[in-house]
């Protein structure tokens, strides 16, 4: 799959990646070494176009970072080329490193016992910002960012939704042209998360392209123009959220939540004709949640029904496939092994 897209115009696109590859060498034992080499990325082909907000989604080990890390020049290719800004990543890193930010999550990247403002201070003058432009690009920042008022405080004492929006502001610095945003929302609390991906909207509005990892499926489907699916170093699948739904080939998904369920329950109603992919989730309680996507024109409503006689059913719905379905399915043709609970993060 070549992932490019035709027809958007001249000049150079943001990122353009072709046949992108990347081999380790592992090895094992003591006395005697054995190496293994082991692939990491695959052949990854895919484009991004000026102002887009690409995402790329798949589950641990996929290849998601180390793709976004031979992008920004931080891991040089084993094969193929990519080009960001039009600068060769191999043969021109000075000139991508600083054109682009890299944002990625966690609590590495600041210093602790520094103020933000300090912070921000640094690390402009390792980005290069003219001195006379420093202080009004970091007033700028910390509005975007939400912490005005807050950078005269040492890092070590900031929240975790505080910290990642530092990291943005440190990676905007120097008004970069293409933003990598590493699974920038991992280990937020809900509304940290969500000042956080309306921060993301913000960036693309002001012509930012970014590229996106992520594990959370509402967060890619909110943001993401294009989203590639990654497993095993392999773009399984390429498309918008929309399209990607549409590959799931089924009708409305039915969910029931209930108390006494059986394997008995759960085998027939696998068995009911129209009824494909159904799933069971333990929640608290001794109830379960049942998920059964339904083929185009089935109505499992009432057989549904009455193979949960006498079970004490406390929600019963129907809903239209989600990415997060579309994610598990694409994910069940390219990797038959993986199970569907490995969608979460």
């Amino acid at each position: 799959m070549s992932g490019l897209r035709q027809g958007q115009g001249s000049g150079p696109w943001p990122i353009e990646a072709v046949d992108l590859r990347r081999t380790y060498r592992a090895y094992a034992g003591w006395l005697t070494r054995r190496y293994t080499d082991i692939e990491a990325v695959r052949g990854v082909s895919f484009s991004v176009a000026p102002g887009e907000l690409f995402g790329l989604l798949g589950p641990n080990g996929a290849g998601k970072t180390t793709t976004i890390k031979m992008l920004n020049t931080l891991l040089l290719p084993t094969s193929g080329t990519a080009r960001v800004l039009g600068h060769d990543v191999a043969s021109q890193p000075m000139a991508v490193r600083s054109r682009i930010g890299y944002v990625f999550g966690g609590d590495k990247g600041l210093y602790d016992r520094l103020s933000a403002l300090d912070n921000l201070r640094y690390f402009a003058e390792l980005y290069a910002v003219e001195p006379r432009e420093q202080r009004a690009r970091i007033g700028e920042l910390l509005e975007l960012v939400g912490l005005a008022g807050r950078e005269r405080e040492r890092v070590e004492g900031y929240s975790r939704g505080m910290r990642q929006r530092l990291h943005i502001a440190r990676g905007l610095l120097h008004r970069p042209e293409v933003l990598f945003l590493d699974e920038p929302s991992i280990g937020l609390d809900p509304v940290a998360a969500r000042d956080l991906r309306r921060m993301i909207s913000d960036l693309k509005g002001q012509g930012v392209t970014v590229v996106l990892t992520t594990h959370y499926m509402a967060e890619a489907d909110e943001l993401c123009d294009r989203i590639a699916i990654i497993d095993r170093g392999v773009i399984q699948a390429l498309g918008t959220p929309a399209e990607l739904k549409v590959r799931v080939d089924s009708g409305p998904v039915l969910e029931v939540e209930a108390v006494g369920v059986t394997q008995e329950h759960l085998s027939a109603l696998s068995a009911l004709p129209g009824a494909r992919d159904v799933g069971a989730t333990d929640l608290d309680g001794g109830r379960t949640l049942i998920t059964i996507h339904a083929e185009h024109g089935s109505d499992l409503f009432a057989a549904v029904a009455g193979q949960l006689e006498g079970v004490n059913v406390a929600r019963f719905t129907s809903r239209e496939p989600t990415l997060e379905d579309a994610y598990v399915g694409i994910l069940g043709e390219g990797s038959p092994r993986r199970e569907p609970g490995a969608v979460s993060a």
